[in-house]
């Protein structure tokens, strides 16, 4: 692992903010049916993850995969927040064309491969994608989002099990953020320490981290790639917070304790914790932090005007389109 340069810190910061700008004007603009759909599953809270993840792979070598929380990811690892956004409103200049929508974002230009709706469904495709990766000497990694949730789930177990078997390159990362849908980790997990799980399946276990801290996220994926490539899986358990419900539609974020959503969003806020760590190290950094933060603004309204000025899919062709290979 290299040094941890400004630059890289204040990339980081762009990109955390682009997720947060990105994720609250969806919030918007799912609220004036702009964006329509059951669910929209908001990544605010989460941003640290994704970024400091993503950092450490080789972009179009490394794979990575995730459930339906998956707008952060796309973003982090370089897809178009335009094509973005014009998924989101089901537009044919989407990054699935508009026929995925928000929990169905995907890039093979990068090596990401959703963005899946049925929780823990991706989980023997990170497998399989390791598999591959390994048959064929490649080297590299595979990252996989998982909910806590989910690994309750038996597609968890399976793969986790598989993966250990054939000691494959496989990153495992737990976001923990205390809630499955509306149901306390501690209510739903006989154990809710969710890292030990690892040890069950021959997984190196690389503990809890603080996954509002995108330095210490990135380096505990600096170290987990590097033994995965050397020796086979690891699993991470990243503690987060989100600060919406579930999705945009269930209201459990307004039931929910109020102190402990300020508590989270006060003192663990991922990018008050960055932009505090860039102004230790440079005091005189305030104003570029506030110029990034009104690039973002305006990427996202740009993206948002992309979208709105997309056609829609409305063609026989377009809906029987990709689901064949040629």
């Amino acid at each position: 692992m290299g040094q941890i340069t400004m630059e890289m810190l204040l990339d980081w910061y762009r990109q955390m903010v682009l997720i947060r700008e990105f994720e609250e004007a969806c919030q918007h603009l799912y609220e004036q049916k702009r964006i329509t759909g059951v669910y929209l599953h908001l990544y605010s809270g989460h941003e640290a993850i994704a970024v400091g993840a993503i950092a450490n792979m080789v972009i179009g070598k490394d794979h990575i995969i995730t459930a339906y929380r998956d707008h952060g990811i796309a973003l982090a690892i370089g897809c178009d927040p335009g094509a973005t956004m014009a998924e989101m409103m089901g537009k044919r200049d989407g990054l699935s064309g508009g026929k995925g929508g928000s929990m169905h974002l995907a890039s093979r230009r990068h090596n990401f491969w959703g963005g899946y709706a049925i929780v823990g469904g991706h989980l023997p495709l990170a497998t399989g994608l390791a598999l591959e990766s390994q048959y064929n000497e490649r080297g590299a990694v595979v990252i996989s989002m998982v909910g806590d949730g989910a690994t309750n789930n038996g597609y968890f177990h399976e793969a986790l099990n598989m993966s250990g078997v054939w000691r494959l390159p496989n990153i495992w990362i737990i976001e923990n953020n205390g809630y499955g849908m509306g149901t306390e980790v501690e209510r739903a997990s006989a154990n809710p320490i969710l890292h030990e799980r690892a040890k069950g399946y021959g997984t190196h276990d690389l503990g809890r981290i603080d996954g509002q801290d995108v330095v210490a996220v990135y380096e505990a994926v600096c170290a987990a790639k590097e033994y995965a490539l050397a020796y086979g899986p690891v699993l991470i358990e990243a503690m987060t917070y989100r600060y919406r419900g579930h999705g945009v539609s269930d209201k459990q974020y307004n039931t929910r304790l109020a102190q402990e959503l300020e508590e989270w969003k006060q003192t663990k806020d991922p990018i008050t914790i960055l932009a505090r760590r860039i102004l230790a190290q440079d005091p005189q950094a305030q104003p570029k932090l506030d110029q990034i933060t009104g690039e973002q603004h305006k990427v996202v309204e740009e993206a948002i005007a992309f979208a709105d000025n997309s056609p829609l899919p409305d063609t026989l062709e377009e809906l029987y389109a990709h689901i064949y290979v040629d």
